[in-house]
This record gives structure tokens, sequence and C-alpha cells, in this order.
């Protein structure tokens, strides 16, 4: 016998928990199925950036409101999520570097950003530990960092909570349509009849949408990161290269993390998570070319995993057409976790309201399957258009029962 779910949720990273706790502090009772553990992908292995800078600007809006939402997340998840809002240098080595970084903050700062650029005195009033490499950056004050793991188990913690229920250890193997439309979900374990899934299985996603005849152009990056024992504190800021090379923090536990890119990543993946013994002294050597203070440090753990990097760098979001019932939250080509708060709050709105308050008209599955001129199916800030053919409007499904 199938037991029944508001909303089953595919994936239980920091996306798919942000989902859950939003709807279910609406009154929803979501049903969240993770492969693995909560997060245990993506969510517990990247950087903790929460940043509006050096991002594609049709993401800049999400940004912005997920720093509002990060400000007050300690006190809306009653946990210390470590956010440090101090501030990301982005760092330039090469007069072509400053001249592209000082073209890419006027484009930002159109879309309300508060960005500059600094010279190189500029940022060692800021950070003094920055190597001689350095010849400027630029500079974001109001980026910032958290540690992602507590913000992933913050959502888990509360959305559980609320009524919401989590399944680990358990693989969605089958979603089945009737007239088109979503009416159940199969695991390895158990059945779920719903009229809603939501895909927010990060690097498992395509394989997700591929259940419902869907495909989207996404690949894995492999990626790798480490981090070092604790050392006093030096700097608050997050640092990035201009040219994506490292990226990475010091955290409020004083330990710091760092992760990088040698430009093979597309060459040495394989099935599960290898460790290339060439990364990991690769990022901290480039490190160490930018911060000498650290040359005496111990890199304690070196780790590695999957980015799911989209081919326009953007992630897919909303409903579609093609199958109504199914919401994309997926393809955050390695940018996703500063964008949470704000996309979990935004895909509730969706499903409880078929309305949201920010714009996510870039983001849908449409620009795919139907070009530039695609009609999307969760148009702007209006309410759901014919081209869903299903409005679940669960607010009022909710009075009604």
């Amino acid at each position: 016998m199938a037991n029944k779910a508001d909303v089953v949720i595919v994936g239980g990273g920091v996306m798919g928990c942000a989902v859950a706790y939003y709807l279910a502090k609406e009154g929803l009772k979501p049903v969240v199925i993770e492969k693995g553990d909560i997060g245990g992908e993506a969510s517990g292995a990247n950087g903790g950036g929460v940043r509006q800078s050096a991002r594609n600007l049709k993401e800049m809006a999400l940004a912005l409101e997920s720093i509002r939402l990060y400000g007050q997340l300690h006190e809306e998840l009653e946990m210390d999520v470590e956010y440090v809002r101090r501030g990301n240098l982005r760092l330039c080595t090469t007069e072509e570097d400053l001249a592209n970084m000082r073209k890419s903050v006027e484009n930002q700062r159109t879309t309300g950003l508060e960005l500059e650029m600094l010279d190189r005195q500029q940022v060692l009033d800021l950070n003094p530990y920055v190597g001689e490499k350095v010849l400027g950056a630029s500079y974001c004050a109001t980026d910032g960092h958290a540690n992602p793991f507590l913000v992933t188990y913050g959502f888990f913690l509360k959305a559980k909570r609320l009524g919401a229920r989590f399944f680990t250890h358990e693989e969605v193997v089958d979603i089945k349509l009737q007239k088109g439309k979503v009416v159940q979900v199969r695991t390895n374990r158990q059945v779920f009849d719903t009229d809603l899934v939501v895909n927010a299985a990060g690097i498992g996603g395509r394989k997700i949408a591929n259940l419902v005849g869907l495909d989207y152009p996404m690949k894995p990056v492999f990626s790798e990161a480490l981090i070092t024992e604790p050392y006093p504190p030096l700097f608050p800021q997050m640092i990035g290269h201009a040219r994506g090379l490292f990226y990475g923090r010091q955290t409020v536990h004083g330990s710091f993390f760092w992760g990088g890119f040698v430009g093979t990543e597309n060459f040495i993946y394989r099935d599960g998570k290898p460790l290339f013994n060439f990364i990991g002294p690769s990022i901290s050597r480039q490190v160490l070319d930018y911060f000498p203070v650290l040359r005496d440090l111990q890199v304690i753990r070196t780790w590695s995993g999957l980015i799911d990097q989209m081919s326009d760098g953007i992630p897919v979001l909303g409903y579609t057409s093609e199958v109504p019932g199914f919401v994309f939250c997926a393809g955050f080509s390695g940018h996703g976790f500063g964008l949470a708060p704000a996309i979990g709050r935004l895909i509730s709105e969706l499903i409880m309201d078929c309305r949201v308050t920010l714009p996510i008209t870039d983001f849908c599955f449409s620009r795919f399957s139907r070009g530039g001129d695609h009609v999307c199916s969760c148009q702007g800030n209006a309410t759901c258009t014919i081209d869903t053919a299903i409005c679940p409007n669960k607010r009022e499904w909710l009075k009604s029962i």
C-alpha cells in the first residue's frame, strides 16, 4: 500500500532541506528522499561562500535576497551557522586580470550591488597577508561565508521539527505519470502517492529528470578541497582568484579551507570520488604564492566532489509544461550554497501559491526545450500560466482540509 505525501523532494542537500523547511513552515508535510546522508554530497563539501559578487548577472536578485535571509538565518533556524559577513576579495595578479575585473565590476554594479576595485595598497589595508603577486582586487563588503554543514543541518532539523519526513540511504527508482502528470514516486524501499516532485538531487538531478522523460545539459565536474590545522585569526574575508584558480576562507575555529582547480578536472573523472595526489599539492602551492604566511601550516584533510555544471552556468528552477507536477531545483554549477535560503523560499512560494516574489523566468527548463523564445511556466511574478497544465495551489488545498 502506498504512502501519501504532499510533496516528495528528491535530494537531502542544502537545497532539498531548505525547500522542505519553507514548505513545512507553511503547513505542508513534505517527504525528502536522500540516497546517501543529509548534506553528504556537494552541500557538505563546498567552501561555504555566501556571495553576490562574481555571479552570473541573472542570479543577482536571488543572491541579494539570500544575503538578506542569511543575516537572520541563525534566528530562523535557531542555530549558529557561523555566518560571517566581512567581505570577499577576488585577487588580480596581472594587468589583464585587472582590466577584466574592472569591466566585471562595472557590469555587476548596474544590478545595485555594492562592489569596488581596490589597488594593491587598499588590499593590504584590508588584508596585510597577501603576497607580492597581488596587484589589486575587487571587493564586496557585504559578501561573506558560513558553515555549510550547519546551514544544511539547520534546515534539516527545523524542517523535521515542523513535520517533514526524511528518508536517507534510500533511492528514487521510478516516478509514475498518469496522463502525463506526476502521481507516484517509487523508491527502492517504498511507494508514495503524490502530485508534486521537487528535483533537488544536485549531481543526480539529471538522472531524476530522465525518470520522467526529461533531460538537460549538465555534466559532472571534478573538484578537490582541503582544510588545515587551526591557526590564530588572520583575516575574515572570503578569498577568490580573478580567474578562479582557487578560493577559500579562514573558519571561525581557525582552520583554513581552500579549494581550487588545476585545469585537468574534465579529464580525470571516473565513477566514484577519486582523490588525485597532484591536485591537493597544486592548490596548496597556488595558495602559498598569495599567502606565504601560511607556509608552515599542516593540511589535515583533503576530499573531492562533483559539481553539477550546467552548459550556461545557471540553475534550472520551477515547473515545466512537459510534465505537470515536476519541479526543478537543480543545476547550481558549484555556487548554489549561497543561494539556498532564497531558492528554498521561492520554490515553496511556487508550490503554495503558484507565484514567486522574485522572477525566475531566466531559469526555466523551457530555455532548453524551446530556445530563446520560450514562455516560462512560472512567468515572472505572475500566477501559473496555462502552460503548466496544473496549478496545485497548495494553500487553498490546505484550507479545504
